[in-house]
């Protein structure tokens, strides 16, 4: 396992193949993931992403968004396929969002996306 695992990094390593795939739909983990755009129209769909964070002073915090694009990198073999989602970040703070703690709801103040920041998760 060892040298499998070495193999892998190494490719992962290198610079990925120029041809990329973009969805507008993503399946993971029986969770299904469709962009703002293929999402509308739709009575039901899910285009937030919640990433579980912490900060420089150790407390939690969650970043929100709003996922724009799936990009599909492939690094020189069909098993080394890393997902990116390209998303809508929003601010966090008290303007950005609004926590219903007893119905386990957050509100996303649309007003309060912020604007120049890496927009990735993988």
């Amino acid at each position: 396992m060892g040298e499998n695992v070495s193999v892998t990094l190494n490719l992962l390593s290198m610079d990925p193949k120029r041809k990329v795939k973009c969805y507008k739909r993503y399946f993971i983990n029986r969770h299904v993931f469709h962009t703002e755009e293929c999402g509308q129209g739709r009575k039901t769909y899910n285009s937030k992403v919640c990433v579980k964070g912490s900060t420089s002073n150790e407390f939690e915090v969650d970043y929100y968004s709003k996922l724009k694009d799936v990009i599909e990198l492939q690094y020189h073999s069909e098993q080394n396929l890393v997902f990116l989602f390209k998303c809508y970040w929003y601010d966090t703070n008290d303007r950005g969002i609004r926590v219903d703690f007893y119905h386990d709801l957050v509100k996303i103040n649309a007003k309060a996306r912020l604007r120049n920041v890496f927009v990735f998760v993988k």
